[in-house]
């Protein structure tokens, strides 16, 4: 996992909704940027793909910046290619760009293991939280609220210090490609 306080690594990727090529910097909030690191296949995103939706447009009118990036190699799990990318974002409402990483090398350079996986970058892009967006899971009947997120945001929005008790994300691992 990225040590809290790591500088965000730089990328440059395309963005499957609006078909242009982006980078970090273009992307990033004067406050906090969020990087979620998602597919559409898994069944721990497709648990909380509402409260993404949500979440953003919570936190966007806020200032903040959310981006998502599926590094899933496309060859091999086809319903994670960037057509059908652009398809699962503007059925679920995702208001935030949705970047497709071909070479795998941006979930490499974050050290992404599944999906989901959250990164909350500070306004100076080094590393404030890492880990889960809640305590849900597909099959534990706990409501999915996205309050380990809200929490870390909202301490920021604050002024304040997000907690360094944080719980990994736990889901589906990325599909590296051999």
């Amino acid at each position: 996992m990225l040590q809290l306080g790591t500088v965000a690594p730089a990328f440059t990727l395309p963005d499957t909704v609006s078909g242009t090529t982006v980078t970090l910097e273009d992307l990033k909030s004067d406050i906090a940027t969020v990087v979620m690191f998602i597919c559409n296949h898994c069944p721990f995103v497709i648990h909380v793909r509402e409260e993404l939706a949500r979440l953003a447009a919570d936190y966007r009118a806020r200032g903040i910046a959310f981006i998502a990036i599926n590094a899933n190699d496309a060859g091999k799990y086809p319903q994670d290619s960037p057509e059908r990318m652009k398809e699962e974002a503007e059925r679920n409402g995702y208001t935030f760009p949705y970047l497709y990483d071909e070479s795998q090398d941006v979930a490499r350079a974050y050290q992404a293991a599944c999906t989901p996986d959250f990164y909350i970058f500070d306004r100076d892009l080094r590393l404030a939280y890492r880990g889960q967006l809640d305590d849900s899971r597909p099959s534990n009947g706990v409501p999915v609220t996205g309050c380990d997120i809200r929490t870390a945001l909202d301490a920021i929005l604050a002024g304040g210090d997000v907690s360094a008790d944080q719980k990994p994300s736990i889901g589906c691992n990325i599909k590296w490609k051999a």
